[in-house]
């Protein structure tokens, strides 16, 4: 098999930063525990890192895929027993605006839920503002096929003559369920993901939720924080786009492949996969990376 190539030449774009620091504040789905996420801005080949200013020494936690611990549903990170939870919205919104390098700073372990979506900190980001850094992003070139997963579920990445990610999404929930089956196309840019991707909110089934709430979890959530499917379609809501749920999966997967620390350049091509498949082909491409040129990327 031929390595997955790393570029950090001054062919690529710079890496970004923010601006200012700016905050949001919510609830977290989980937990139904109050926290403020703070964007702060950091130094060139920082990368994205949570800190936890509640705990003694205010621990730090890189967003890599090696800090990621096996949850259902989310995307949690853990260093030396502390943890960060939900970060995949957070995450998403950093990749997809093209910021690179920032502290997220926070109270409580879960990041807060709003209404499912990125928009939140993407607005935040805008407010804050971006400001190039002078040294270019890496960025890593798939150069063959890696795939993983089965014939349930899988994600494969391909080579592309771009030094771009592009992406098709295929989600499939049968036709006799409430949400069926929907495609989407496209190619990462700030602006594709501030308008077609952003905004797209979490969903569940209805059984599904009722299950949860049994299990004592997700209390304080309700079906105007997120988008629960009855037998009919969405409960007490109505959807922002006919795809939201394919776009919403897109917005997870943006969000789990910021893991790797570094920019992908190929075309991903996603079934049905969530965040466990999706953080395994990001240590697939990063495994093909470190035996041929070492640690550039996290892993």
């Amino acid at each position: 098999m031929k390595k997955q190539l790393l570029r950090h030449d001054g062919e690529y774009r710079f890496q970004r930063t923010l601006a200012s620091t700016v905050s949001v504040e919510g609830v977290g789905y989980w937990s139904g525990k109050s926290n403020r996420v703070e964007f702060r801005p950091a130094p060139i080949d920082a990368g994205i890192t949570f800190v936890r200013d509640d705990l003694p020494n205010k621990p730090h936690i890189a967003a890599s895929v090696a800090n990621r611990i096996e949850v259902p549903r989310r995307t949690n990170l853990t260093v030396g027993g502390v943890t960060v939870e939900m970060v995949e919205h957070v995450l998403a919104a950093l990749s997809g605006m093209q910021v690179d390098n920032c502290e997220v700073a926070v109270i409580a372990p879960e990041m807060p839920g709003l209404d499912g979506s990125s928009a939140a900190y993407v607005e935040a980001i805008r407010s804050a503002g971006v400001v190039q850094q002078d040294a270019t992003r890496t960025l890593l070139v798939v150069s063959d096929v890696v795939r993983v997963g089965d014939d349930e579920a899988w994600v494969e990445a391909r080579p592309n003559d771009k030094l771009r990610l592009d992406f098709k999404y295929r989600l499939d929930y049968g036709f006799n369920s409430p949400i069926g089956r929907e495609t989407l196309t496209g190619t990462l840019t700030p602006k594709f993901f501030e308008k077609e991707l952003a905004t797209a909110r979490t969903f569940i089934l209805e059984d599904e939720a009722n299950w949860l709430r049994s299990q004592g979890l997700c209390q304080q959530v309700g079906f105007q924080d997120l988008v629960v499917f009855g037998d009919e379609g969405p409960i007490e809501n109505e959807l922002r786009f006919e795809d939201e749920c394919v776009r919403h999966k897109t917005l997870d997967l943006i969000g789990d492949f910021a893991l790797a620390g570094c920019d992908i350049a190929g075309s991903v091509i996603a079934y049905r996969s969530g965040h466990r498949l999706n953080a395994e082909l990001v240590k697939q491409l990063l495994l093909e990376n470190q035996v041929q040129l070492g640690l550039r990327c996290s892993a």
